[in-house]
């Protein structure tokens, strides 16, 4: 029972990567603590990381094809995360599970607040690398990485709002050019938690190869949406807090 919850734990966790760019991990690490029955948060947290990093070099294939991904502004945003999301691990795995869970659940609500505030947003869907938005992808990668790796996320609700912030492109675009930095994070976050044997092999496999079906639908219906005026945005926004405010729940009574 516990290996088909994983699979299908995974299927949905690949859906959310293919249609809104994240969720790999704000979905993963909710689904193997409270469905899958994974007891200990940080191995959850581990065993996610394994999961979302190999479920978004899958989905950000399918994107690229599509010409969704924005590569050099993704490259230099993923490249200033790395270091962050290297030290943010070291940071966390410091932290008790459960308040590791809350304060995850508070950075939901946060993000799904300024998503609600862009749905509007429509962007640039042509946008390019300049000397403009280098200092913002820097910066911004930086900071996105740390709490990435903070908290054992491949960091896409994040990156998203973070790369339409920097360089001004259309959520489309961000969603296909968040994979390159949630696979970069994600394997980061992945090999120290490793290195910490905070990682069950076996269940991130059921869940990379569930997420390779929901990713192939989470990436046809993310085109549907990007053509309707703040739809996509508002998907992302509504599935975020649903999650948060379940984990939050669960996490306060557990403390």
């Amino acid at each position: 029972m516990q290996e088909l919850l994983a699979l299908a734990s995974g299927v949905l966790v690949g859906f959310s990567l293919g249609l809104v760019g994240g969720g790999g991990s704000i979905l993963a690490v909710p689904l193997m603590v409270y469905v899958v029955g994974v007891p200990n948060a940080h191995v959850a947290i581990g065993t996610s990381a394994v999961a979302v990093a190999v479920n978004a070099a899958v989905n950000l294939s399918g994107h690229a094809r599509r010409g969704n991904v924005r590569w050099a502004c993704a490259l230099v945003f993923a490249a200033a995360g790395i270091a962050g999301a290297f030290g943010g691990s070291v940071l966390g795995k410091m932290l008790e599970g459960q308040k590791l869970l809350a304060l995850f659940a508070l950075l939901m609500l946060v993000i799904a607040a300024l998503m609600l505030k862009s749905r509007a947003h429509i962007g640039d869907g042509e946008v390019r690398l300049n000397w403009s938005n280098f200092p913002a992808l820097v910066g911004l990668g930086l900071a996105t990485g740390t709490l990435s790796g903070f908290f054992g996320i491949g960091g896409g609700f994040l990156i998203v709002p973070a790369l339409m912030l920097a360089t001004g492109m259309s959520i489309l675009c961000a969603v296909g050019s968040s994979l390159v930095a949630v696979t970069a994070f994600g394997a980061t976050t992945a090999a120290s938690y490793a290195w910490s044997g905070l990682i069950i092999w076996k269940i991130a496999g059921l869940f990379v190869a569930g997420g390779i079906a929901g990713g192939l639908l989470g990436g046809r219906l993310a085109g549907v949406l990007a053509a309707r005026r703040g739809a996509l945005n508002a998907t992302f926004a509504a599935v975020i807090i649903a999650v948060a405010i379940y984990m939050l729940i669960r996490s306060l009574a557990s403390l």
